[in-house]
């Protein structure tokens, strides 16, 4: 499957809200998105991506966090191509959170090489559909729980850089205004996109 185009801060869509799938929209051609998405995802070395990451504006993500194997010295996450298993959740929400939350650090594709401490509720009950369009209602937690918190933060305009401290904020405003003013000599470029 081709890899796609990964939309980087300061693009329009990454603020959008995105809209909810119907159970038409999951044919073939959506399968193969989802396809070239887990091989974005993956080639970016990421754990989750978001359609409006890939500039649609509809609400689903793809996620893998079986490949995470351990955390190493600094912090990294270990990841093992031969523990992949990818996850697919069409039209995700949270229904309850824990009140315990925890900070770690969080990435994001859409800006790359910054890092920065998020806290988020540990334990989430969740809702979604699957490419199947079944219904699922679980609870999930640890990195599970983080990454599709971070991936529905996507599909509703928020991204990881607003849920940190302004120091932390403060620290990232030269690499964020720099990825920005790429983006926009990008979206000038290419008005069609």
């Amino acid at each position: 499957m081709p890899q796609l185009p990964i939309r980087l801060y300061g693009d329009p869509v990454l603020r959008e809200q995105s809209r909810p799938l119907e159970q038409a929209e999951v044919d073939e051609s959506f399968r193969e998105l989802i396809a070239s998405m887990a091989e974005t995802m993956y080639a970016a070395n990421g754990v989750g991506l978001a359609a409006n990451q890939i500039g649609q504006t509809r609400r689903f993500f793809v996620a893998d966090i079986k490949q995470v194997t351990a955390d190493n010295p600094k912090g990294k996450r270990v990841k093992d191509a031969a523990r992949r298993e990818l996850l697919v959740y069409l039209n995700p929400e949270i229904l309850e959170t824990s009140v315990e939350d925890d900070a770690a650090t969080e990435g994001c594709l859409s800006i790359p090489e910054e890092e920065a401490d998020v806290y988020r509720p540990v334990r989430a009950r969740v809702r979604y559909r699957d490419l199947d369009w079944n219904e699922h209602e679980e609870w999930i937690e640890g990195l599970h729980a983080r990454v599709f918190q971070h991936e529905l933060d996507h599909l509703d305009g928020v991204l990881f850089v607003d849920r940190i401290s302004r120091d932390e904020r403060a620290r990232m405003a030269g690499a964020l205004n720099r990825i920005k003013k790429q983006t926009r000599e990008t979206l000038a470029s290419a008005p069609n996109r």
